[in-house]
């Protein structure tokens, strides 16, 4: 399950953290608010959040700073090193595993938040996953995803469009490659798992999905 993008998570791990900054021109926009973000994302969780595609620790640190308990999930290796070597991290347990293969924490969560992560899964994976969170979660329990989304193909396909034309390969290479999810479709698979959902824009192409089980 996103496991196929692995090798690409070991090639990113040591840019990581300046590209989420703004610092790599092909992804500025795309990051355009990311502090913003891991702020939105916090500010909506409960207090025992399990944490999937943990990364750097970046969200993880923002949960903990804010008085979460946080259980990270992480598959990457180099990835996990990188964020128990920030000093801040050093005692947390970065757990191995992965959107749907992974340890369950050892008390009740109420909140399960990912932040550009779910786009590795591809649609069947996107239903499947949400419906094991479902299982697990209470009622009132809480999805909260951070990731690339856009409200239609078309709109979709304009900005791989805009992306080749302004000589941004890498990116669109990006956007066709990965399973970045329409609006629209994700509402339906949060819907079809006993989820209200609603959703915000951050920038022309990150959106946070924050859904309710009913």
């Amino acid at each position: 399950m996103g496991l196929e993008f692995i090798p690409i998570f070991k090639e990113w791990a040591d840019e990581y953290d300046e590209t989420v900054a703004g610092h790599d021109p092909e992804y500025a926009d795309v990051f355009l608010g990311y502090e913003e973000m891991l702020k939105m994302i916090t500010e909506k969780s409960g207090q025992t959040v399990l944490e999937f595609g943990s990364g750097t620790g970046n969200l993880t640190l923002a949960l903990l700073n804010a008085g979460k308990d946080v259980y990270p999930v992480e598959p990457s290796v180099e990835m996990r090193a990188l964020a128990q070597s920030k000093p801040e991290l050093a005692t947390v347990e970065f757990l191995a595993g992965d959107m749907e293969n992974f340890p369950l924490p050892n008390r009740n969560i109420d909140t399960i938040a990912a932040n550009f992560v779910f786009h590795h899964l591809n649609g069947i994976e996107k239903k499947r996953a949400l419906k094991k969170y479902a299982a697990l979660l209470p009622q009132g329990g809480k999805v909260i995803i951070g990731d690339t989304m856009f409200v239609s193909q078309l709109r979709f396909d304009a900005i791989i469009t805009a992306a080749i034309a302004a000589g941004k390969q890498t990116l669109a290479s990006d956007l066709q490659r990965e399973y970045y999810p329409l609006l629209p479709d994700l509402e339906n698979y949060f819907h079809e798992a006993g989820f209200a959902v609603k959703f915000w824009q951050i920038n022309t192409f990150a959106w946070i999905a924050e859904a309710v089980k009913k």
